[in-house]
């Protein structure tokens, strides 16, 4: 039996294994970086190790670091969780021989799938449906439109769309670099890009006595950069004859491997009802709650059993119902998907009816690994939690879904909540109807929009100005019980100035008068109540309750008519925040990798000027218009922290009507 195990992961899914653990009455241990020692993670824990660094490759990338420490805090057992070295065979290798036990496929397993290109060989040799491979190096016209894909490793890291020649050589050599850095392994190979098909995987468990369960099916097709943001069980797309099909072809590639454990196998679905071998994820997958909400299960629990020699019983218990999930991400979807970092001065989803189990019947279910004051860093993956309903039918899923994320305080650092939200609301995802296009067909534009308009915008600035000022009298030492700008005679109104999410400025002006609240621009509103934390004001015969949180120079405010998070602009500006005109800003930390342009260069707009890496992705910078590089401060290698000026683009001057301009732009 296991008596200590040993998490070597971070974030979600150690929080999640541990849950397991102390149900089961197992000893747990965390492993941390020096970025992670205020983690939850390794708070939780039992016992927790330093891993003596920040990077990745440095930390949680270092097996031999990892079973020390297993060693030294006396674990037993070693479950890996998901990415760093969750599909690394040699790893495995290296637990079962330091004598611990690993809470995983076969070593040889890993190896069989650890290869993309092999896995592929031998799923064919098994009769399961593969996709074409193209040699990368001899990719012709007619192969287009191609995907570029790391051959080891997932989570869209080393993946790249190709659908012009010209664009390959690049693909090709971005994706290595990507995949080096996410998986130490930089090969990789093409297949063809199956536009508007959809993305669907089959959950397996299999034990040491020859039984295989394949768990149905889950949709995980709306994607960003390749990348799931949304699953659910089972698909909508998927009736019981070609789940038949899924799942027999599922258990013929766990059965050719000889897979023992949890895993994924993943396809292709076209719309002609076609499949086809995408990968064999050994190891437990970001999306498993939707499964054990359905199925009634605990994942975590059944890999520690098998891991155990236990055998799986005769018969997977029934699915029942519908769950989704969605994946809270800490970025900005209308700025390319750019990762977000800060303090997360908020973290709270109200309603939460279980936390990385399944909840007692149909409900909401909670597996985060952040919480209100953490540090949202530059060197792991952005997501902060997942967020599952589960319900008796999809529609019913969806709509407590969609109510949680909209009612969740998600405060201090820009997510994806309100593209989820929309998602969740959009016709074309509730009927069904969505692929891996989905975000492009229905326009990132549309679904990246703030969920609170401009009217909601400035009645939150109003309850801002108002909880402000409550919360000043509720601290002054005399006559704190008046109304703050209170005057025994008509005054000037009080006035109080806040920066729009949008980066417009707004300006409160409101007095409080005898007869009640008078605000400019607001003709109809009235204030029925306001504290610090909390302002209802009647808008006509609507009563609105709005929450009111300040932190530093943002003040979030939340209500039914979206979250919004405004600025209060400093009285006076500091000389060190003004930057040249033209400056190229960094829109966050990060390591350049790529400098692609010298000071001199004439650049057009949208070149791309410098690639900068972070949260174990390539960020493209690239020219806000053309212009002259009259500046370029970094190179290759170099940290750089965010806001810093990575170059400074000088427009080109305009000559007047009869001139020509010198190259260096004089007119004569």
């Amino acid at each position: 039996m296991i008596y200590k195990v040993l998490v070597a992961n971070r974030g979600e899914i150690a929080r999640r294994v541990f849950r397991t653990c102390r149900d089961l009455g197992i000893g747990t241990v965390a492993v941390f970086s020096d970025a992670d020692a205020a983690a939850p993670h390794a708070a939780e824990a039992d016992t927790a190790v330093r891993l003596p660094g920040a990077a990745p490759a440095d930390t949680y990338l270092r097996g031999d670091l990892i079973i020390e420490a297993a060693r030294a805090a006396g674990a037993d057992a070693v479950h890996p969780g998901y990415g760093f070295l969750s599909e690394n065979a040699a790893f495995a290798r290296a637990v079962l021989d330091a004598g611990l036990t690993w809470i995983g496929p076969p070593p040889d397993a890993v190896d069989a799938m650890g290869s993309k290109i092999e896995a592929k060989r031998l799923m064919a040799a098994a009769g399961v449906p593969v996709l074409p491979e193209p040699d990368p190096a001899a990719v012709t016209a007619a192969d287009l439109p191609i995907l570029v894909k790391a051959s080891a490793g997932g989570g869209g890291r080393g993946m790249r769309a190709v659908r012009t020649l010209d664009e390959l050589p690049e693909a090709l050599e971005a994706a290595r670099r990507e995949a080096r850095s996410a998986f130490g392994d930089p090969a990789v190979f093409c297949e063809p890009l199956l536009e508007d098909a959809r993305h669907i995987e089959v959950q397996i468990l299999a034990d040491g006595h020859g039984r295989v369960w394949a768990l149905g099916e889950r949709e995980c097709s709306i994607q960003r950069r390749h990348q799931k943001i949304v699953e659910e069980a089972p698909s909508p797309a998927v009736d019981a004859p070609l789940r038949a099909e899924l799942c027999r072809a599922a258990v013929d590639a766990a059965k050719a491997i000889g897979y023992v454990g949890a895993g994924t196998v993943e396809f292709m679905l076209t719309g002609d009802g076609r499949f086809f071998f995408l990968e064999v994820n050994t190891r437990l997958q970001v999306e498993h709650p939707v499964t054990e909400c359905v199925h009634g299960l605990d994942l975590v629990r059944l890999q520690i059993e098998v891991a155990e020699g236990l055998p799986l019983p005769d018969e997977a218990p029934a699915p029942r119902g519908h769950a989704i999930e969605v994946r809270l991400y800490a970025e900005d979807p209308a700025a390319g998907w750019r990762p977000e970092t800060g303090v997360l001065d908020t973290f709270e989803v109200p309603g939460a009816d279980a936390e990385f189990a399944v909840p007692d019947g149909y409900g909401l279910r909670l597996d985060s690994g952040v919480r209100s004051g953490d540090e949202v860093g530059i060197h792991y993956d952005p997501m902060l939690a997942k967020l599952i309903a589960w319900g008796p039918t999809r529609p019913a899923a969806a709509r407590r879904l969609r109510a949680a994320l909209a009612g969740a305080r998600v405060h201090g650092v820009t997510t994806n909540r309100d593209l989820l939200v929309r998602i969740l609301a959009d016709p074309v995802f509730l009927a069904g109807d969505t692929h891996t296009g989905y975000l492009d067909q229905i326009g990132l534009d549309v679904l990246s929009a703030p969920l609170a308009g401009a009217d909601a915008v400035r009645l939150s600035a109003l309850a801002a100005a108002l909880a402000g000022a409550a919360a000043n009298r509720s601290a002054a030492r005399v006559q704190g019980g008046l109304p703050s700008g209170w005057r025994n005679v008509p005054s000037q109104p009080q006035r109080k100035s806040y920066t729009a999410p949008d980066g417009t400025g707004i300006e409160v002006a409101y007095r409080l008068t005898r007869d009640g609240l008078a605000a400019e621009g607001h003709p109809d509103v009235a204030l029925a109540a306001a504290t610090a934390g909390r302002v209802v004001l009647d808008t006509g015969t609507v009563r609105r309750a709005f929450e009111v949180r300040a932190a530093g120079d943002r003040v979030h405010v939340d209500s039914g008519l979206g979250p919004v998070t405004l600025r209060v602009p400093p009285r006076f500006a500091d000389p060190s925040d003004q930057v040249a005109p033209g400056s190229l800003l960094a829109p966050m930390p990060g390591t350049v990798v790529r400098v692609e342009a010298a000071a001199g260069d004439t650049v057009a707009e949208g070149r791309t000027l410098v690639v900068l890496e972070a949260m174990k992705m390539e960020h493209r910078i690239a020219a806000p218009a053309g212009g002259t590089v009259t500046e370029l401060n970094v190179g290759p290698g170099q940290q750089v922290e965010a806001g810093a000026v990575l170059a400074v683009i000088a427009a080109p001057e305009t000559a007047a009507p009869g001139e020509t301009a010198t190259p260096g732009g004089t007119p004569r």
